[in-house]
């Protein structure tokens, strides 16, 4: 029997159906990952990825694990624009917008040469949840179409952009997370430059896992940085 959550505090009315915040709630339990590829496994998450068929070359990913940082600070800095920009190294520009009355984000990454710089519009929303009597944080985003916000020159527009958090409770002082991300980068990359980048490798560098594919890093699975980033706020 599926099961089903309580809804908690609602940031804002959102274009994000009650279905989704609950199929974020059911995958941090049990995540569906049957024919998933795992490219990566560490000491503290496991990266699956699937190829997407009307998209050659493109995959959307999955992300489970446990990260060292409380589950309501964790949620809090991932929340955090300023604070990103510190942590995120693939930030070039991050702000709040305004689009027909609706708090939006733009956001614009860094890509490595020889590709041009990404760049994004997209709403989210946060709602911290009772599931089964599990506090849980579960936060949604994605892209929007905003055609008075014009794109910059050299900039490539990303227009399918969709991420899924969730996050509870493990222990005293670590997180049960699961991650949903997809993001169409566009524009022409070659399929070897492309299919190189989504071979995702991982590396324990400084006690951060870094992901080196460069739709994960982009806001995927900043998830132990972010969540390291968090415990030095605590100090």
């Amino acid at each position: 029997m599926q099961k089903s959550c309580g809804c908690g505090r609602m940031a804002s009315a959102s274009r994000f159906s009650e279905e989704e915040f609950q199929e974020a709630c059911a995958e941090l339990q049990r995540p569906r990952v049957s024919g998933w590829e795992i490219p990566v496994v560490t000491s503290v998450i496991k990266v699956y990825q699937r190829p997407l068929k009307k998209l050659t070359g493109l995959h959307e990913y999955k992300v489970s694990g446990i990260v060292r940082s409380p589950p309501d600070l964790l949620a809090d800095v991932y929340m955090d624009l300023d604070y990103r920009k510190q942590w995120d190294q693939y930030v070039q520009e991050l702000r709040e917008i305004k689009v027909d009355g609706e708090e939006a984000v733009y956001w614009q990454m860094k890509y490595p040469f020889p590709m041009s710089n990404r760049d994004c519009v997209y709403v989210r929303q946060r709602r911290d949840l009772n599931f089964e009597g599990w506090k849980v944080h579960v936060i949604l985003a994605q892209s929007i179409s905003v055609p008075w916000f014009s794109e910059k020159s050299g900039m490539i527009r990303v227009k399918q952009y969709k991420q899924s958090l969730a996050i509870q409770s493990y222990d005293s002082w670590r997180s049960e997370v699961f991650m949903y991300y997809f993001n169409n980068p566009g524009g022409q990359i070659p399929f070897w430059i492309l299919n190189n980048f989504t071979k995702v490798r991982s590396q324990e560098a400084a006690g951060e896992v870094c992901l080196a594919d460069v739709n994960l890093a982009c806001g995927a699975v900043g998830l132990e940085r972010c969540a390291i980033s968090g415990l030095r706020k605590l100090v």
